[in-house]
This record gives C-alpha cells, structure tokens and sequence, in this order.
C-alpha cells in the first residue's frame, strides 16, 4: 500500500493506492509512503485540475471497499453533476431504496474516496449542509468551488 500527503485549497490530503487502483483519499494527514507512487501523482494531478476548475470528472483508477449497498450509494453520488447538489433522499430514490435516506448518509460518512465520489454534494431535505468527514467548512469550500 502506498500513501503520500499533499496540500492542497482544502487543506492537507493523503492518497492512498494499491499500485492498481486508488483506494482512500482523505482529509487526515497519514504517515507518507518513502516514494510517490505515479498513480498517487496523478491523481493528485487531477485534483489541482478540480482545484483551478479545470477538472469535472476523475478517471483515475479507483477500488473503494465497501458492502454492495455502500457502493451503490457511491456509484449514485458519480452521477450527481458537478456544481449540483441533492438530498439523502434523493440518492435513496436513486438506488431504489426509498426509505434508507439514513443508511445512504451513513454511507455517505464511510466513503473512502472524498471529492473524487463527490458526497460532498450531497445535502440535508431542508438544504442545509449536513456532515463530512472532511468537515463543514471543507464541505462548503467545495460546494462554492463548484458553484462559481
């Protein structure tokens, strides 16, 4: 497994990946690998691209663990357009599941690949901004890079 930490506008984020596939990116600083992996580098690449709203969509690689309802939850948030938002409820609606907009926020919360699945765009009924892993204000910097 190899990870390496970066800073970025939202502050510091590791990139982890298994040489294949990309499989966390997170806001918590993690203890960097010797070497920088290429997969690593260029999906750091294609954040600073997002960063400078040159970027809408990633096409890295990526693998994120999960159980199959998690990763039909993530699979949704893909298809959430950029500079979009939606509600819990929505995604429930999505995948089929209409009542489980509390286990879609719940896998929201374990999603291992932060801004590359955005569920950053992703907010309560009443359109407040509901938690991020991330944080309140990480949410809010993305959702106004979006925006404008």
């Amino acid at each position: 497994m190899n990870c390496f930490c970066y800073d970025t506008p939202v502050g510091s984020i590791s990139i982890e990946d298994d040489g294949n596939f990309v499989t966390s990116v997170s806001f918590e600083k993690k203890k960097s690998s010797d070497k920088e992996s290429e997969l690593a580098k260029n999906t750091y690449f294609q954040l600073l691209e997002y960063f400078q709203k040159k970027r809408k969509r990633f096409d890295v690689p990526v693998n994120p663990e999960g159980t199959e309802f998690q990763k039909s939850v993530w699979k949704a948030l893909c298809e959430i357009p950029y500079g979009s938002v939606c509600t819990y409820k929505d995604i429930a609606e999505k995948i089929n599941n209409p009542k489980a907009f509390r286990a879609v926020g719940a896998a929201n919360n374990k999603n291992p690949l932060l801004i590359i699945i955005p569920c950053h765009r992703v907010v309560s009924a009443d359109g407040s901004l509901a938690g991020y892993s991330g944080g309140l204000a990480a949410k809010r910097f993305l959702l106004d890079l979006e925006k404008g």
